[in-house]
């Protein structure tokens, strides 16, 4: 079975692609590599430079990006090319050889006010997960050992990480002027020192509701396919910025219900049935008349 698998991620610049691994590449390190002889030390950019059309090769945490010069459409070429990576990387080659690494660059994390008094984020100056999840208990943690180093802290009630933060919930003996110093300096260490934040080779063991992040598209009917698309790009990203998600759970055509699963900073947020009555409901009825009158949250 594949280690590595890769997605193809268009950028705002036409002739530059992204194709992310599923797995973090470097910890801190970031390379351009403007040519061949530029690349004698980095195998996968050296076999890359051989095809014609690429002009530049960037490589950083979970991504290799490509620049292409105008003789050839993405179209044309990105597949194959994100399946020479993905073969590349699981063929266990090697991305940099002969090459000292660069001292750490030092670890930042600052917090960060939601709109759920219960709920503070917590961001890092570098990327921490590539997919999110979420931790309601001690008990779901076996894939993530800071997240069950957190839930030492006896006023830990739920976690939620995603890409550069994390989302701490608490419970009510604490004040967040009381320990949010301890916990920022405790996530810092943590990262700064290099300890595992999710064990890869565990993820597979352990599939729970931690690790779905994603909504599998492809059984669901069209008005439910729709309502996703609408979630992706309308309401994820604003949650997101306030620490956290929203996951689509069901449709129901005669009743015309849209159940949500929140999480993160949404979860329990005194303000979420607002938002999903004023926002995301008003939202959905517009862009989908006559096919959505209702939204709920199963967990709110």
């Amino acid at each position: 079975m594949s280690n590595y698998s890769i997605d193809i991620k268009h950028t705002n610049r036409k002739n530059i692609v992204k194709f992310e691994a599923n797995k973090f590449l470097f910890n801190d390190e970031a390379f351009e590599l403007n040519n061949i002889d530029e690349a004698k030390s980095a195998p996968l950019a050296q076999q890359l430079f051989y095809l014609p059309f690429v002009k530049k090769v960037y490589m950083a945490q979970n991504f290799i990006a490509v620049e292409k010069y105008d003789i050839v459409e993405w179209d044309a070429v990105e597949g194959e090319l994100a399946e020479q990576i993905q073969t590349y990387l699981n063929e266990g080659k090697p991305l940099i050889i002969n090459h000292k690494p660069s001292q750490n660059v030092a670890v930042t994390v600052y917090a960060e006010s939601t709109p759920n008094p219960g709920v503070m984020k917590f961001v890092a100056n570098k990327k921490l997960v590539l997919q999110s999840f979420e931790f309601k208990n001690i008990d779901e943690t076996a894939i993530s050992p800071l997240a069950q180093a957190l839930f030492h802290f006896p006023f830990i009630k739920e976690l939620y990480f995603d890409e550069n933060y994390i989302s701490i919930q608490k419970y009510d003996i604490a004040e967040w002027n009381d320990i949010t110093m301890e916990l920022r300096e405790f996530i810092r260490n943590y990262i700064q020192e290099g300890k595992t934040i999710i064990a890869e080779e565990k993820l597979e063991a352990n599939k729970n509701k931690a690790t779905e992040t994603k909504v599998n598209i492809e059984n669901l009917d069209d008005t439910s396919k729709e309502i996703v698309a609408i979630l992706d790009e309308y309401v994820k990203p604003a949650v997101a910025n306030d620490g956290g998600n929203i996951l689509f759970d069901s449709y129901n055509p005669e009743t015309q219900t849209v159940k949500v699963i929140l999480q993160g900073a949404c979860s329990g947020c005194p303000s979420s049935t607002i938002t999903l009555k004023n926002g995301i409901e008003t939202m959905l009825r517009d862009m989908l008349q006559g096919k959505v009158n209702h939204v709920e949250a199963v967990n709110g």
